[in-house]
């Protein structure tokens, strides 16, 4: 290798265009003597690949890397290749790498920051220094860094990322099979090793969570029916989550807005991407908690909910009047099934034209008491909005849109499509005025009727419609088909062309997969002007950081027993994609469900995160009491989850403010543990709740993986299976699945009710699951549940954190301390009992002391009685109750046993 020194004037170089003022030392490598030889990889797509031309270190702070790449050929395929790329890796923190890669004569395609926020590329930056090295290969690396980066100097060039600690690479690019890099085609690969097990890569619906191979993995938004195996459905995340045998993890997010497949082989990794740049980020971990962790962190953390969204929820789509909504939810009631919120779908419209209600069978005159009915039983509405405006000059809407010049345009003219109304226009949401247009509307509409949220559906976008290719154009029919809908559809197929034009003349092409995300980032922002709390957004199409503004359903799924258990992999992906408000229609949306399929999937879809009913129309009503035994299982399952709220809202802070998904895989808190991998019909609530449905038609047994430890049943506290690791074959109960918690856990929990407005007011009970192991530990975040802010200084909050000793011979002490203490005392909540799980058969208790802290130094004593019960194992459940301790306070309780 030889070290020459050039003028900052060096044409081809981006970084040096804007440094005119500095003189750099750059590394130009030898080129290797011989004929370049063409790869052809398994997708027959040649490439020869770039060479280094120059490289070198930018900065004083040795985080930066940047090098002109130079292609060694032309391949004949799929256009012409960009002749030099800027490449930068950047350490952007300990624990994130950075890698783009772009034309470096000509700019493209970016997502832009006033869309998706991110750090700035630290190459742009003016340099002060670049340090230069005559070494074969350049490696960035700094002495905190949990990821070195390696630039491989070879022909073709190659790069890797691993972590100082271990050769074995998290991310490698092969000279089998180097980049290519044309004007709309960009292919990269990486190898993988053995051990490597891949999460992610959404949206599909997969039988498994972890991903098999071979297959492709298509990413363009499409309104295809998620009870479609392997289909681009509605969203595009391309992360992925790569977990090695012992248990360590990282991340790969390509950020990205175009149409792109993801070959996943085994050994190796390739996307093809048919737009853009590479813009890759690496995620150190070392754990999935950690990834996922530092993911939300670079695209956004989740978005709080408001604490009635964690009730049960009920909708359908064929709905006839009021007068049915009025009988549903008296149908509710009278069977003594919790609902908190009755969704309306399309049919509530007047011609199925938004922010209008249908004058005959919906009239405001009476749709208005229905919901003041409504919220005075403490209950909730939500109504669905499609993007689609009506072309009618008779429509307010569209005659606001039509002045504000906000929608979507081909041809210098708004772009005709058809949806439910016929003739629509689309809302521009990347014009900056359609968020006000938009708010304007939800605002109007509001004050018609007080909707307490907003369902956004067919954002991806639909379109009844397939508009004709322009003619000759690579945008409308690109030269790379990506594999839409599994037959290489063209992009166009039932949606708005990829030629229409958006605001700063943004071509759908680039911007087609933000659509739903920016959809719902506007709509967050208009449900708090319009309200000023919390708001609550459900959409269908979602994207990097959707999960900053929405919730999320799976989508149109089947009344099957395989759309039932494909639910899992869908709710646990969506976790790892930052939106841990997730859930999948209950009992199924189209086709007819069974009583045994929806008593099934209540009891699997009462713990969701996010739980609601929804059928299609024209098909057989299956709201939770229209049998029986669905109705009673539907009381049993339903009032185990109200009484976890106070669990499931402080999961919600959790997401909010580290990322962490509510639902979430068993590896997550068992990595150690390798059969967890590939568990796909389990999943953990937080870190030590364990959800084991039935999902299997006429099943008599169930088998349920338990990682190690003592793990107690939240139905039956007697009940127990003590585990090294093992699966275990257990009784189907024909109403109720299994839900297990592992010791070393505390839970707060409340009392059954019919809604979360009164579940709220019931007293708290702790529930201490003991280890000789470790201390127990647990949390409660309390608020009014519909403010702005959760948990940070503008909020207005108390956090109880809950403590409990490893079990020892002849003592057990727990004990509480409160943060910030006085809203949970403005609301004088108690806890009445203490249930304690773990301690061993034949103890007695000798004495048993519970003392209220007033202060630093002053306590009160507060009586209580103790009694127990006998589990099927070595344990004894043990009960203190009979006093009023005040959450908000900090309290002692200490036990001492005799043998």
């Amino acid at each position: 290798m030889k070290l020459k020194c050039y003028s900052n004037k060096l044409r081809g170089s981006r970084l040096l265009v804007r440094a005119l003022a500095f003189w750099i030392c750059l590394v130009v490598p030898l080129v290797v003597s011989g004929s370049a030889v063409a790869v052809d990889t398994e997708d027959s797509i040649s490439g020869y690949g770039y060479v280094v031309e120059w490289a070198g270190y930018v900065g004083g702070t040795g985080r930066s890397l940047t090098a002109l790449l130079r292609v060694i050929k032309e391949s004949p395929e799929y256009g012409p290749d960009i002749q030099l790329l800027n490449l930068t890796a950047s350490l952007e923190t300990d624990y994130r790498l950075r890698i783009h890669v772009s034309d470096a004569n000509h700019s493209r395609w970016e997502i832009p920051q006033s869309l998706l926020h991110r750090p700035a590329l630290s190459s742009l930056a003016f340099p002060t220094t670049i340090t230069t090295t005559t070494t074969l290969n350049l490696t960035l690396s700094h002495p905190t860094s949990l990821l070195s980066f390696t630039l491989h100097t070879t022909t073709p060039f190659s790069f890797s990322v691993s972590r100082p600690s271990s050769p074995t690479p998290l991310l490698s690019t092969p000279l089998t099979h180097p980049l290519l890099f044309k004007p709309q085609l960009i292919r990269l690969s990486s190898s993988l090793p053995s051990s490597a097990s891949l999460f992610g890569l959404g949206e599909h619906t997969k039988p498994t969570f972890k991903l098999q191979f071979p297959q492709t993995l298509t990413l363009w938004n499409s309104d295809i029916a998620s009870s479609n195996v392997d289909l681009n459905l509605y969203g595009s995340h391309p992360f992925y989550l790569d977990v090695r045998e012992d248990g360590e993890a990282h991340g790969v997010v390509w950020v990205n807005s175009n149409g792109m497949d993801v070959i996943y082989e085994g050994d190796t990794v390739t996307w093809r991407v048919i737009g853009g740049v590479v813009d890759l980020y690496v995620f150190a971990g070392p754990t999935a908690e950690d990834v996922v962790g530092q993911y939300t962190e670079q695209v956004g953390r989740p978005a709080p909910m408001p604490y009635w969204s964690f009730g049960f929820h009920q909708c359908r789509y064929g709905y006839h009047d009021v007068y049915e909504l009025e009988s549903v939810v008296a149908g509710y009631a009278k069977a003594k099934i919790p609902l908190d919120v009755m969704w309306t779908d399309i049919d509530y419209m007047d011609a199925y034209k938004d922010f209008t209600l249908d004058p005959v069978h919906f009239p405001v005159d009476k749709m208005q008491p229905f919901v003041e009915t409504l919220h005075k039983n403490g209950q909730r509405y939500v109504v669905i909005l499609d993007p689609g405006i009506s072309v009618n000059n008779t429509y307010g809407t569209f005659v606001r849109g039509m002045k504000a010049d906000i929608f979507i345009k081909r041809y210098g003219v708004p772009y005709l499509g058809v949806v439910w109304p016929g003739p629509v226009y689309f809302p521009d949401f990347v014009n900056p005025a359609t968020a006000n247009f938009w708010a304007d509307e939800i605002i109007r509409f509001r004050k018609l009727l007080p909707v307490d949220g907003l369902w956004i559906d067919m954002n991806e976008i639909s379109n009844f419609n397939t508009s004709e290719p322009t003619p000759h154009s690579t945008l409308d029919d690109p030269p790379y088909k990506i594999n839409n809908s599994g037959v290489h559809r063209p992009i166009n197929n039932k949606t708005v062309p990829a030629t229409a034009v958006h605001y700063g003349n943004i071509s759908e092409y680039n911007a087609h997969n933000l659509y739903g995300y920016l959809e719902a980032r506007a709509t967050h922002a208009a449900l708090i002007r319009a309200t000023g709390e919390r708001p609550f957004v459900l959409s269908r199409s979602t994207f990097i950081g959707s999960g900053k503004y929405t919730a999320h359903w799976t989508g149109d799924n089947s009344a099957t027993w395989d759309d039932l258990a494909y639910s899992i992999p869908a709710i646990l992906n969506f976790g790892l994609f930052g939106i841990p408000m997730v859930g999948a229609d209950i009992c199924g949306f189209n086709g007819n469900t069974t009583e045994e399929l929806c008593r099934r999937w209540i009891q699997l879809g009462a713990f969701y995160p996010f739980a609601r009913n929804h059928a299609s129309v024209g098909t057989l009503p299956h709201e939770l009491y229209r049998w029986e035994s669905v109705a009673a299982s539907s009381r049993k399952v339903l009032g185990l989850r109200y009484r976890l709220l106070p669990y499931f809202y402080t999961l919600m802070l959790e997401a909010h403010s580290t990322g962490l998904p509510i639902a979430r895989p068993l590896f997550f808190s068992f990595p150690k543990e390798a059969k967890t991998y590939r568990i796909d019909s389990q999943f953990l609530l937080g870190r030590g709740v364990m959800v084991s449905p039935v999902i299997q038609q006429g099943a008599t047994s169930v088998n349920v993986y338990f990682p190690a430890g003592n793990w107690f049943d939240l139905f039956d506290y007697t009940s127990l299976v003590s585990s090294t690791g093992k699966t275990v074959t257990l009784t189907a109960h024909p109403d109720r699945p299994y839900l297990h918690i592992r010791e070393g856990n505390i839970l707060a929990i409340q009392g059954e009710a019919l809604t979360t407005v009164v579940a709220r007011q019931t007293p708290f009970e702790l529930l201490v699951v003991l280890s000789r192991s470790v201390n127990s530990t647990g949390k409660v975040y309390l608020d009014d549940g519909v403010q702005l802010q959760m948990g940070n200084k503008r909020a207005i909050w108390s956090l109880v954190e809950l403590y409990g000793d490893t079990l020892t011979h002849n003592r057990v002490v727990i004990w509480s301390r409160v943060i910030k203490k006085r809203y949970a005392l403005s609301q004088s909540w108690i806890i009445n009992k203490i249930t304690i799980l773990g301690l061993e058969k034949g103890r007695k208790v000798k004495v048993h002391r519970m003392q209220s802290v007033l202060g630093s130094s002053r306590t009160r004593d507060v009586l209580g009685k103790v009694s127990s019960s006998t589990c099927n194992g070595p344990f004894e459940v043990l009960e203190v109750s009979g006093f009023n301790q005040l959450i908000g306070q900090d309290f002692k309780l200490e036990l001492e046993f005799s043998d």
